[in-house]
């Protein structure tokens, strides 16, 4: 096992490899130092910009981000199958910067599995051991165990190729192959988005049950959250090729560290008020409208500071009339942070048992929540009541967190 370092790692796609750099050593080409003196000109695509990022020995990071952030350029890195780029890459206090792959010890599974078409499964799972060229019995003794630890029905699976296998088989044979060569760090890229949601599921558990069992440092790159969630110790959010945020993901989810991320992470996202500004006494308003946040937010808000305003769905209780009156017990709500609103949109959510309600204000469109049992349709005037603990508050043009 390793612990995986990153330290202001850059890697530049718009930069010409023939051009005067450093050489490293084992790809025998140029290098990212001494970029001056430079005649040949290229737009500069940054896929990872300045990024420092640590991932504890025995856990697994969860890297989330948008299409085309850097998350699977991040992962060639860590692997070596991207060479050209500045900063440091460390396994344990190893450099990792001349070391070719295959001399890494990495187990990687990819989205679109990989696997040798000729071979059938235990061709697939040997192929490294042949090239090496260990003896037999060790080839033979590790596919066994490695069949033990896949379960049940593995072993029909290694006298298949991979085109009489399902995408769900494939995967499991991808997996084996990356877990019989006793890895320092495993890698997934995206590696359950070619399945179908049960498929995904099921393979979801039997990859939490490996990583628990060997304890082996992961990082596993994502854009579906709930994988994010159920698989990963950590979760780091990208965006443009920075590691916005670092941390356990609830604990990212309530307290993120800027708009990016608030308005990214979660199941949904936060509703984001922009424009809205800090008047004297403390209130927020939006084309009239008011949310007053808890007095320890108020001495971090100057008067007539601008703030951008997060709102957590579950924040935002929606009531019809009816169930308003229920609610509170026959009285109307509060004027502060209580706003009506008309139902453009309504998502149930059976496994926890509420429903999300697309809703406009004015001109703010946000997510509220509601019991399942309350029947709210498209076009019907709601009240909303939201919880002042549950605001969350941004500078307007920096977006970072209000301390």
């Amino acid at each position: 096992m390793a612990t995986i370092r990153l330290s202001n790692v850059t890697k530049d796609f718009g930069v010409p490899l023939g051009s005067s750099r450093g050489v490293i050593p084992w790809m025998g080409r140029a290098g990212p130092e001494a970029r001056e003196g430079e005649d040949e000109a290229a737009e500069s695509v940054l896929a990872l910009d300045q990024v420092d990022l640590t991932v504890p020995d025995g856990l697994t990071m969860a890297v989330v981000g948008p299409s085309g952030c850097g998350k699977s350029t991040l992962l060639r890195v860590i692997s070596g199958l991207e060479a050209d780029y500045s900063g440091e890459l460390f396994y344990d206090d190893q450099n990792m910067m001349d070391v070719p792959p295959r001399d890494r010890y990495i187990g990687m599974v990819f989205q679109n599995y990989a696997l040798y078409p000729h071979f059938e499964g235990h061709g697939n799972l040997s192929f490294f051991f042949r090239m090496r060229k260990a003896p037999d019995e060790e080839v033979e003794e590790r596919i066994r165990i490695t069949s033990e630890i896949m379960g049940i029905g593995f072993n029909s699976l290694l006298q298949r190729k991979p085109g009489t296998l399902s995408g769900g088989q494939q995967q499991r044979v991808a997996i084996a192959r990356a877990i019989v060569r006793r890895p320092r760090v495993f890698l997934f890229d995206e590696p359950l988005s070619n399945l179908d949601a049960k498929l995904r599921s099921q393979t979801r558990v039997e990859i939490k049950r490996l990583l628990r069992r060997f304890s082996i440092t992961a990082l596993y790159v994502t854009h579906d959250q709930t994988e994010a969630m159920a698989l990963g110790d950590l979760v780091a959010v990208m965006r443009a090729g920075r590691i916005e945020q670092v941390g356990r993901f609830e604990e990212v989810r309530r307290q993120p560290a800027n708009t990016y991320v608030a308005g990214f992470l979660g199941i949904p996202p936060m509703s984001l008020l922009h424009g809205a500004a800090v008047e004297e006494g403390g209130i927020v308003a939006g084309q009239g409208m008011r949310l007053v946040p808890q007095a320890s937010q108020l001495q971090a808000l100057r008067s007539g500071q601008r703030v951008t305003v997060g709102v957590p769905a579950e924040s935002a209780k929606v009531f019809v009339d009816e169930g308003l009156s229920e609610a509170e017990g026959g009285g109307a709500p509060s004027p502060a942070n209580s706003w009506q609103g008309t139902v453009e949109a309504v998502e149930p959510d059976y496994g926890r048992q509420v429903q999300f309600i697309s809703f406009r204000s004015g001109e703010h469109r946000l997510l509220g929540q509601a019991d399942i049992r309350e029947r709210i349709v498209p076009g019907e005037q709601i009240v909303v009541q939201f919880e002042e603990s549950g605001l969350h508050f941004f500078e307007d043009e920096s977006g970072e967190r209000v301390a």
